[in-house]
């Protein structure tokens, strides 16, 4: 099975607003960049579709180290939440309805297709990679907000 080590980041702007992720995949020293972003967002979805996004291109099964800032991903993988909140019918532990359901329930199938380990690495500090996607996101932030603002001038 190939080993791919990913890196994400999702930011978001006013959240909701603007926003942006970002992802680097790395195999055989190898490196693709991907990012993008939404009009009307927060930055838990974009933490989340970072992650989806990088996950979903893989074209077979791999060995996936990933690395992530967001504590809402990592530990909602690594605490098992994720998959009691699956077997509560997508409800929390106080009964409410667990938001982002539609891409939790796509980041479940990407897990059950690939063997992923969850790495929480800090945000905005020396780790390069991690550095580089909060980039790629906050530069989809940019490109929506000029367009939005384009749009409104017109």
């Amino acid at each position: 099975m190939k080993q791919i080590q990913i890196y994400t980041d999702g930011a978001c702007s006013y959240n909701p607003g603007p926003g942006g992720w970002g992802a680097i995949l790395i195999y055989k020293n190898v490196e693709k960049v991907i990012s993008g972003g939404e009009a009307n967002t927060t930055n838990n979805r974009m933490e989340l579709l970072a992650v989806i996004n990088a996950l979903k291109i893989l074209k077979e099964r791999c060995e996936v180290t990933l690395y992530s800032d967001s504590a809402y991903v990592v530990n909602a993988v690594l605490n098992d939440r994720l998959f009691q909140w699956f077997q509560a019918g997508w409800k929390t532990n106080d009964k409410k309805p667990v938001k982002n359901q539609e891409l939790w329930e796509e980041l479940l199938k990407m897990l059950s297709f690939h063997s992923v380990t969850f790495v929480k690495v800090k945000g905005h500090a020396d780790n390069e990679y991690n550095n580089r996607c909060d980039k790629l996101a906050r530069n989809e932030i940019k490109k929506i907000t000029t367009q939005l603002n384009t749009d409104t001038l017109a």
